[in-house]
């Protein structure tokens, strides 16, 4: 029987402080919401207790970020698809930024056992003068363990309607894509980071953003397999491949704080989810 799950939450600033209110269904939600920058960021953790989807089941988070507001997302473990005979099990985030929100959606990796049939879908909702920067983390199998991403099916989507659509199938099946040079060249962890703006970036801002990441990009061990880019002038993107999920996580933590610093004038105050 198909393990359901929906969380609603909704950031509102009052006064100085940034306040959630949530609802959920099922085993999916807030464990813990924390002000370790003073009361003008909330930072939450999600927690999902069986740990995993399999076949049928669906995981349903909407968040919506109020005027003003600013929340800061993160989990304490990695979402993990597990194998399935039959039905997909789906995972559909649905971000909405009103007009001077910010939101910083940093969950754990994502990852796609043997023989999973998996869904993952992130859309967005970006109103002007608000931004989002965010990342996705995706591991093929267990490689530490032996269990390459040989059988099942990972559909992946990032979409911001009119302004940035990132979309991938990756069977485990297709030696061709996993294996060669222009697909993933024998990695098995894809990352993805990105700043959305709900208005364009100036040129200039995004030369100086793209500068940031870079230096930071250039110095670390995946220098090799890593990249920045402004598919256009509402979205920053970096993209990265690594062996595994560690240099890949590695890389993104070092480059949110430089990135929040340059896009916001904010000082890094990692979550504490992060050192456990």
């Amino acid at each position: 029987m198909p393990w359901n799950a929906q969380l609603n939450l909704d950031y509102r600033r009052q006064d100085d402080r940034t306040l959630l209110r949530f609802a959920h269904d099922g085993p999916l939600r807030v464990l813990k919401s924390l002000y370790p920058e003073g009361n003008g960021v909330c930072h939450s953790v999600l927690v999902h207790p069986p740990g995993g989807l399999v076949a049928g089941d669906t995981l349903d988070v909407q968040v919506q970020v109020q005027p003003g507001a600013h929340a800061l997302v993160s989990t304490p473990g990695a979402t993990r698809f597990y194998r399935s005979d039959g039905e997909a099990a789906t995972q559909r985030v649905k971000l909405q930024l009103r007009p001077g929100a910010r939101l910083e959606w940093l969950p754990l990796e994502t990852i796609a056992h043997p023989g999973c049939q998996a869904r993952n879908h992130l859309t967005l909702d970006i109103a002007p003068d608000a931004e989002l920067l965010g990342w996705e983390v995706t591991a093929l199998g267990l490689p530490a363990t032996g269990q390459a991403f040989d059988h099942g099916q990972l559909h992946q989507r990032i979409h911001w309607p009119a302004h940035w659509l990132e979309e991938s199938r990756i069977s485990g099946q297709d030696h061709r894509l996993q294996q060669a040079a222009m697909g993933l060249a024998g990695h098995r962890c894809l990352a993805t980071m990105y700043l959305a703006s709900g208005s364009p970036m100036p040129p200039a801002r995004r030369e100086a953003l793209l500068h940031t990441v870079r230096d930071v990009i250039g110095q670390h061990s995946l220098a090799g397999s890593a990249a920045a880019t402004c598919p256009n002038p509402h979205v920053l993107v970096v993209r990265a491949l690594a062996p595994l999920v560690e240099p890949a996580m590695n890389l993104l933590q070092l480059l949110w704080g430089p990135l929040r610093h340059a896009a916001w004038q904010l000082q890094a105050s990692p979550p504490r989810i992060w050192s456990v």
